[in-house]
């Protein structure tokens, strides 16, 4: 029986083994009478949030449920799932590990080099003994004359004798020392790009994973401040100086210039994107349904802010406490942000270089989150752009239900 699992659980897509609701591989599921499955924590906080028995996919009502069965079968093979997603995992290699060949390459170049010095090394002790032999020739010669009778011959072969056999100057002689330093650079610098590329590769699979909890937003009007601008489809807000005579509703922003969407999220996860090209200024991230929106605001995560702005045109700071300095390769034109409710996560992306901008880790949600959006102040028209919530371009994937 466990084979036969298995082989159904191979011959499955991955995205039979995923909750329409929190887009995650099933624990406990579900199913409900129209026939379909969610994990049994997600349906009944939706439930509880719509106040309605009402399936997500294919919207029936059903009178009130009393109790959920675990579908046995479905969550025996989404562990079957679990296993088999672990162990291919497992199985890849991981990418920014040094090349062998960059190693190859940097210990030839070393031998190569040792080598050298070491033949160099020999050819000066050839020397050396050349001209020690030469000395002790000389010596010999000498110390045979001194104890000659022959005093004419020793006159005769005094001059001579007496000049001591050309040598070398060692005082100027000097064995090169093998530098290591162009062989180090070189290989430092390969294995940069080496680790780079497969960072770049690492962060592109992140993205692209995160896209498929793409959500589709609108802002909401309630709770946009007098000076901001809502397009029609509520996919964009600018700042305006003329300040629009709202009612101040408990949900309006009073005093600073946001607009939260419609939508709220108090489980799973959920991903968007905002584009923010032309801006000198902006604030992104999601804000605490319970958070003040009444006068100045400070952003953090204690009071219920998790956000990202950008000053200056070229200033970006994560708002925590205290506030975080970023460096970023290049001004990003598109900014995505995903949010893991249970985990208690939120990353900041630049989307056309796939890079991660910041992330906020171990935060503790307790109430629904809404996306939050701030375009600052129009500045006299030098940051006159718009926000716009932008289509996630991810052919595959899959929307928040």
């Amino acid at each position: 029986e466990a084979e036969h699992m298995s082989a159904v659980t191979c011959l499955l897509s991955e995205d039979h083994f995923l909750c329409p609701i929190c887009l995650d591989v099933f624990t406990a599921p579900v199913t409900i009478p129209c026939g379909h499955t969610f994990c049994k924590n997600c349906i009944t906080q939706n439930w509880r949030i719509n106040r309605k028995c009402k399936c997500p996919v294919c919207k029936k009502l059903f009178d009130i449920i009393t109790e959920l069965h675990v579908n046995i079968f479905i969550s025996e093979m989404a562990a079957q799932f679990r296993q088999s997603t672990a162990k291919q995992t497992s199985e890849v290699s991981k990418p920014g590990e040094v090349p062998c060949d960059v190693c190859t390459e940097v210990t030839e170049h070393i031998k190569q080099k040792q080598k050298a010095a070491e033949e160099q090394a020999e050819d000066f002790i050839k020397e050396l003994d050349h001209e020690i032999s030469k000395l002790r020739k000389r010596k010999s010669e000498v110390k045979q004359l001194v104890h000659s009778d022959d005093h004419l011959h020793l006159l005769q072969s005094f001059s001579s004798l007496s000049t001591f056999p050309p040598t070398k100057d060692w005082s100027k002689a000097s064995l090169r020392q093998p530098s290591y330093e162009g062989v180090a650079a070189r290989a430092v610098a390969q294995l940069k790009d080496t680790l780079s590329k497969g960072m770049e590769k690492l962060l592109e699979a992140e993205l692209k994973r995160v896209q498929r909890y793409a959500v589709d937003l609108t802002l909401d009007p309630d709770t946009a401040h007098p000076k901001l601008i809502l397009s029609d489809d509520g996919k964009q807000v600018n700042h305006s100086d003329v300040e629009k005579n709202l009612p101040d509703n408990p949900e309006r922003f009073s005093y600073c210039v946001i607009v939260l969407s419609k939508q709220s999220f108090s489980c799973g996860r959920f991903y968007y994107e905002v584009e923010v090209k032309g801006k000198t200024k902006w604030d992104l991230g999601v804000a605490s349904v319970s958070a003040n929106r009444k006068g100045q605001i400070t952003s953090s995560p204690e009071a219920g802010y998790w956000t990202l702005q950008l000053r200056n045109g070229k200033e970006y700071v994560a708002l925590t406490d205290p506030d975080v300095v970023l460096s970023v390769k290049q001004r990003p034109q598109k900014v995505g942000v995903f949010v893991d409710y249970e985990e208690g996560l939120v990353c900041f992306f630049d989307v056309d270089t796939a890079d991660l901008i910041y992330s906020f880790t171990g935060c503790s949600f307790t109430d629904k989150l809404h996306p939050f959006f701030s375009p600052c102040f129009n500045d006299n028209g030098d940051n006159s752009a718009p926000l716009r919530i932008s289509a996630v371009n991810q052919t595959d994937c899959i929307s928040h239900l």
